[in-house]
């Protein structure tokens, strides 16, 4: 790249866009970057505030800012060029799709409900070479088909390509070279649901915590395959556990029963099922007495407490999305929740457009 006088530019070729704003009119390219400058083309350029222009001059060692930006995205999405390619100008790689290079800068794009994944030790380590950047969703956060997923751009015009292969090589180190970013699709479950007390049991109150499940199921790939009423016996509940992963439940919910009450035995009977316990309890407001436990075969297992039948968002909506998206969900990863674990039961729901559970 180098500097010209625009008197000059006669048969250069722009290095980027050249924007002009009309106030109340217009603001968008009068020149698009690659366009070559004619005789004609230079009062316009004057005209707006033109009097100097980057022109393109290939230099050895140097990326033009959109070649920079397409290792950003390979970085990010993973594949080659050949591999994603798509209709020309759009890559589809890996559930996401990727926008034409313009001005140095791609965005991403789901193509599929799912849950977004970021590695973010190796987002940080490209992030800190400098000269370059990459803005994504946070991590572990469900996505639906359309949404923007990041975006990602060269700073300057041209970029030394040592710094680019810096870049991919720190990635390299950090995770073997994996894509920064992924999406898992949700996949078609089965379900079951076990509501447990006495109170419902001996049909002395109406349950309405199962409805509140089934709302929340029917925005997923989830069939409810049985529904159960069980008495405080934890055998009983145990019982049905194992009927219903029997019959081919991938994911049992365990309402009621979670806290330190004499008659509050779901914990025990979820032990009892032969259940790993991941956690009983998380740093979650609503949710601290939320149970999740895993089968050996790796069908979840959940205690759900009385806060999700009557809260908007609790911990259920934080780790439902990764069950379903068959990413399991650790006791460290739990513990991390503490910060950004408090909702704050907002007039307005805008989950998962706020802070809860990031």
């Amino acid at each position: 790249m180098k500097l010209v006088r625009t008197e000059d530019a006669e048969g250069c070729i722009l290095c980027h866009d050249i924007t002009q704003i009309i106030k109340d009119k217009k603001k968008g390219p009068v020149f698009r970057k690659g366009h070559i400058v004619t005789r004609e083309d230079i009062p316009v350029l004057l005209s707006v505030g033109k009097e100097n222009l980057y022109v393109w001059e290939q230099e050895e060692g140097m990326l033009h800012e959109d070649e920079g930006a397409e290792i950003l995205r390979r970085i990010c999405q993973g594949g080659s060029s050949a591999e994603a390619a798509f209709d020309g100008a759009v890559k589809c790689f890996r559930y996401m799709s990727a926008s034409e290079a313009k001005e140095g800068k791609i965005e991403l794009t789901a193509e599929t409900d799912g849950l977004l994944k970021v590695d973010s030790g190796a987002l940080y380590r490209v992030n800190s070479q400098g000269e370059m950047m990459i803005a994504t969703r946070h991590g572990n956060t469900e996505v639906k088909k359309g949404d923007k997923l990041a975006g990602m751009r060269v700073i300057p015009l041209v970029i030394g390509k040592d710094k680019m292969d810096r870049a991919e090589k720190a990635v390299q180190e950090e995770n073997g070279g994996a894509p920064i970013l992924s999406i898992l699709p949700f996949r078609a479950k089965k379900a079951a649901i076990i509501t447990t007390g006495s109170e419902v049991y001996k049909g002395r109150i109406k349950d309405t915590f199962t409805p509140v499940l089934e709302e929340k199921l029917g925005h997923y790939p989830v069939e409810i395959i049985g529904h159960a009423v069980c008495d405080d016996k934890p055998e009983m509940v145990t019982e049905a556990i194992l009927r219903f992963l029997g019959e081919g439940a991938d994911l049992v919910l365990c309402t009621g029963g979670m806290s330190v009450d004499p008659d509050d035995r779901t914990p025990l009977a979820i032990k009892n099922s032969g259940a790993r316990i991941v956690s009983y309890g998380a740093p979650v407001l609503p949710g601290a007495m939320f149970l999740l436990s895993y089968m050996e075969e790796g069908q979840a297992v959940m205690g759900l407490p009385g806060c999700v039948m009557y809260a908007k968002r609790t911990i259920f909506d934080l780790v439902l999305p990764r069950v379903l998206a068959d990413d399991p969900v650790t006791a460290e990863e739990l513990a991390h929740l503490g910060e950004g674990g408090l909702c704050l039961n907002c007039p307005v729901c805008t989950y998962p457009n706020c802070g809860f559970g990031k």
